[in-house]
Parts: C-alpha cells; sequence; structure tokens
C-alpha cells in the first residue's frame, strides 16, 4: 500500500538516511503498473515497493543510485518493447513515463507521516522543477504539475458480528485498505485475541451498537452475526443508512425469507432491499472459511473501484502549490 512507503520515507527521514523516490507518472499502452505505482531505492541496493519488477524496475534502479550519487532528480521514459523486456517477460509494447527523486527524505519525516497517516484528505505532487510540493485549494491547474496525488482516509468497513467469518475477513480487509470495524454482543469474540490490534472493536448490546454514527469517510457494511435473527436485527437498521454498499452473508432463500418479512412490516423500501448483496461475494465456488472471505473482499473492492472511477470522472479540483 502507498501508505507503506510514505512511512518508510519518514522513518528514512528519522535515521537520516538517503533513498530515492521512483514515481510512475504516466503510460501509454499495456504497463506491468499503473500510474502512480511507487518504489524506494536505498544506496545499499534495498528496494521497498515496486514500479512493474523485472527489467523495467532494474533499468529505474541503476539511475535512482545515478541520482542518488549526483543529488540530481531525473526522469524517465522507458519503451517495453521486445528489444528491453524480452528477459523478463516485459512485452506489454507500452510506454512507462517518470520521475526518480533524490533525498525524498529531505522532506522531513513529519511531511511523510501525515501523508501515510491520512487522517483528511490532502494533495501532493511533483512540480516541474522536480521538486516534491503539498497543495491546497486554488488557482493552479492541474496541468502545471508533473505528478499530482489525492490521499483520502481508507474507506471504513463496518462487520456485524465477529465470528469465524469476520475473524477471517478483517485481517484481509485491513491488508486491503480498509479501516475495520467489528460489532458483537459477545466481548469474548470482539477481542484482540481474535482480531488485528488494527482494526476497532465494539462490545456491546446491539441496541447500543447499532445507535452508533459512521464515520465520515465511504463506508462498507457486512452483516455476517450468529443466525438469521440477528442478521435482520442489523440488517432493520443498516439499511437505512448511507452505505456505499452493505452485503449480507446467507443463501438465496436467506434473503427471500428475511427480504419478504421486511416487505410485509413495512420496515425497508423495495429500492432498499435492492441495494443488499445477500449472498454477499462474488460467485467464485467458494467452500473454506479464507475462500468466503477472499469472495466477499473481491466483491467489495469492485464496488470501491466503482467508487473511485466515479470521483476521477468528475470535474477535477484546481490545486495551488503551500
Amino acid at each position: 500500500m502507498k501508505d507503506l512507503i510514505f512511512q518508510a520515507l519518514a522513518d528514512a527521514a528519522r535515521r537520516g538516511e538517503a533513498v530515492a523516490l521512483g514515481i510512475i507518472t504516466g503510460t501509454k499502452g499495456s504497463s506491468p503498473q499503473k500510474v502512480g505505482a511507487k518504489a524506494l531505492f536505498f544506496a545499499d541496493g534495498r528496494l521497498k515497493g515496486t514500479l512493474g519488477g523485472g527489467c523495467l524496475e532494474a533499468e529505474v534502479q541503476r539511475r535512482a543510485l545515478q541520482s542518488l550519487r549526483t543529488g540530481q532528480a531525473a526522469q524517465f521514459d522507458l519503451l517495453l518493447d521486445h528489444d528491453f523486456g524480452w528477459d523478463d517477460g516485459l512485452l506489454c509494447g507500452g510506454k512507462v513515463f517518470g520521475v526518480i527523486l533524490p533525498n525524498a527524505e529531505k522532506m522531513g519525516a513529519q511531511f511523510w507521516t501525515e501523508l501515510a497517516a491520512r487522517k483528511a484528505a490532502q494533495t501532493w505532487g511533483v512540480t516541474p522543477e522536480l521538486t516534491i510540493a503539498k497543495c491546497g485549494s486554488g488557482l493552479s491547474p492541474a496541468a502545471a504539475w508533473l505528478y499530482l496525488e489525492t490521499l483520502t482516509p481508507p474507506c471504513a468497513l463496518w462487520i456485524a458480528g465477529a465470528g469465524h467469518i469476520a475473524q477471517a475477513v478483517a485481517p484481509l480487509a485491513l491488508q486491503l485498505d480498509f479501516a475495520v470495524t467489528v460489532f458483537d454482543d459477545r466481548p469474548a469474540l470482539a477481542s484482540h485475541e481474535c482480531f488485528p490490534r488494527e482494526a476497532v472493536l465494539q462490545a456491546d448490546d446491539w441496541s447500543k451498537l447499532l445507535a452508533l454514527p459512521l464515520p465520515d469517510a465511504p463506508s462498507f457494511g457486512l452483516i455476517v452475526t450468529r443466525g438469521h435473527k440477528h442478521d435482520a436485527l442489523v440488517l432493520e437498521t443498516w439499511i437505512h443508512r448511507p452505505f456505499v454498499f452493505l452485503g449480507m452473508i446467507g443463501s438465496q432463500r436467506k434473503a427471500r425469507t428475511i427480504f419478504d418479512h421486511f416487505r410485509a412490516k413495512n420496515l425497508a423500501t423495495e429500492a432498499q432491499l435492492q441495494r443488499v448483496a445477500c449472498p454477499v461475494g462474488l460467485p467464485i465456488h467458494s467452500q473454506s472459511v479464507p475462500e468466503i472471505a477472499v469472495s466477499i473482499l473481491a466483491q467489495f473492492i469492485e464496488k470501491r473501484a466503482e467508487l473511485v472511477y466515479e470521483k476521477q470522472v468528475a470535474p477535477a479540483a484546481k490545486l495551488e502549490l503551500v
């Protein structure tokens, strides 16, 4: 995740260790990595992150080590053709553009730590002079930058139920850049003995848990409690919350039974019921708990990507150097 690159830069700044930051700023045609891919190149040959691997990364590393020796930033423009990529299988045929920024650690530990924390939306970038800067709201057009990246807090994933499915989903979701909160009325299960330390755990009566407000970040909901009764109890509240996506474990028969009950009791509109994915998860013929977790997170990643795409096609905000 990009957070790890920023954190590694903050750590290098604290140690006073020189490091070059490589960023892919543009592509044409097929390429092994997308715009925004990053790698850190250390003077001793260590590498963190990736720009795509193989000969592409080896060539950028060669140039990065040269930049560390000279202190001069550089741009690269590499064609991934037959001659360049044969040995490593990079026959993409596309072009990759990027920048190499030596001594990126000199921006300071605070600069990179703030980016890594992602507590609020913030934009940073690389200027035409190959310097690093943060941005704010203003008049400078995005075209004036070689590279711009807006960082936002990670999407929230609320998981109702702390059983075996939740215990498989939560650590994987954390690796996939979701901020995870797990809810259950059983403190013995809603425990860090069952979940990673990075997960927020809420153990209380369901009446209190269901009254908690959603965070400001885009939020996803997953209902995997210990039975149909508790699933329906959570759904009765969560179906009225502005989740980006809401999924519930179960079969199509379970969905029909619960949805028919909601219709009969006027607990939700037809439009609200249509927004609930039950059974949740992509149809990959999953059977084991880890496979079920993968199918669920695959669907959540797909829905998150749709959200990101919608934001990208919206008119871009104007930016200025601060």
